[in-house]
């Protein structure tokens, strides 16, 4: 049995009837993607247990010494709860993966029975095999990639990931799919899906314009910006043509160490490109309050395609034009929320458009009311539809 460190009062175990136990894709650490907002709000109509990727033993001890090695099981909210389980040294490591895989079934198995409950719903963001790490009533699969057109970039064997992701499939009760693209494929291979397409913080993002303005960007506006993971999922070409045209281009967040070393250098270099680096979640308004145009330089690949990328929503419910790339999902927005363009030349000219443009507060209207369709309560409110939950009875 697991030996949880409980963090701060869990409560009794009457609190946590009809949990949700949610493996979800990210570690819940100040950032926010799909599987969180999802969990997050769906404490409206059950208790979540939101357990986090296995933490490295070696990571657990360097930020917290050796009592971190502990799995940890702390409240973030009234109805909210996250599980971090610890796992040995590179856990999804072949050979190590089975190891990593039964100490996470056994940590939550141990959080359910500290927590005095049962399980109602499992929901697993990934392919790990845990849609029957605890028993339910109903095991979903959330799609919020095509986890194996993304293989490359997870750095994983993608004829493993096909064999996980057939498995995966078998055994769930009902997969959620974040588009229809990945729905679809999905569907070859026999599986039950609904799409849940991805949402915003709308009213995080809506006071952007009243937002606290970031100290550490010195770039020279107009701005041309964007927010997200500097990855191979970027088409660096349709960046550097922005840049070349002498626009600022200011970047924020995490960047993956093995894409485009050389051509990252060269464009970080330039005196009129900034990268901030990763920044929370609470903060990126203070960034878009410096952008004039939104960028979604996304290129065109599989994992792309099945994609519905959120920045794209974020910019629009700041009320800031939004230059993207031709993906699926951004077809599925209103003609005139966004501006699509898939050569450098093309994107670059695009984008010009936008920073030369007068304000125009109906158009940025229209774009926060487009914004306002996809907020993280209706998409969650479907989530828990699918998933045959009601709310409960306030009344008495």
């Amino acid at each position: 049995m697991a030996v949880l460190e409980i963090t701060g009062d869990i409560g009794r175990s009457g609190d946590w009837s009809g949990l949700v136990v949610f493996f979800g894709g990210t570690a819940w650490d100040g950032n926010r993607f799909p599987d969180q907002h999802i969990a997050e709000r769906l404490t409206r109509w059950a208790p979540v247990l939101y357990v986090d990727p296995p933490l490295s033993a070696l990571r657990a001890v360097r930020a917290g010494g050796a009592q971190a090695l502990r799995p940890r099981l702390t409240r973030l909210d009234e109805r909210l709860l996250r599980l971090t389980p610890v796992a040995p040294p590179a856990p999804q490591r072949k050979g190590v993966r089975h190891v990593t895989n039964e100490l996470v079934r056994r940590t939550a198995r141990a959080a359910v029975r500290r927590l005095g409950t049962t399980t109602d719903v499992v929901v697993v963001a990934s392919l790990s095999p845990w849609l029957d790490a605890v028993p339910a009533r109903i095991r979903i699969l959330y799609g919020t990639d095509d986890f194996v057109a993304g293989a490359e970039l997870m750095g994983v064997g993608v004829d493993w990931l096909r064999r996980r992701e057939q498995e995966q499939l078998r055994q769930a009760d009902l997969a959620i799919a974040v588009s229809e693209e990945l729905a679809r494929s999905w569907r070859t291979q026999g599986a039950r899906v609904d799409v849940v397409e991805n949402g915003c913080d709308v009213e995080l993002f809506a006071g952007t314009d009243g937002a606290v303005l970031p100290t550490d960007v010195v770039l020279t506006p107009p701005i041309a910006g964007f927010i997200g993971h500097l990855s191979n999922r970027i088409d660096l070409a349709l960046l550097e043509a922005v840049a070349d045209d002498g626009h600022s281009v200011l970047l924020v967040g995490p960047r993956q160490s093995t894409f485009a070393p050389d051509r990252i250098a060269g464009l970080l270099a330039r005196p009129n490109v900034q990268w901030t680096g990763p920044r929370p979640f609470e903060a990126l308004p203070g960034y878009l309050r410096l952008m004039d145009v939104g960028l979604v330089p996304y290129a065109d690949t599989a994992f792309n395609r099945a994609s519905f990328p959120l920045k794209t929503l974020e910019y629009l419910a700041a009320g800031r034009p939004a230059v993207v790339t031709g993906l699926p999902a951004m077809h599925r927005l209103p003609a005139d929320a966004v501006s699509m363009a898939d050569t450098p030349a093309c994107f670059a000219r695009a984008v010009a458009a936008a920073l030369s443009a007068l304000p125009d507060e109906t158009a940025a209207t229209r774009r926060r009311a487009v914004a306002a369709e996809h907020g993280w309560d209706a998409r969650a409110a479907d989530f828990a539809r699918l998933l045959g939950l009601t709310l409960p009875d306030l009344s008495g």
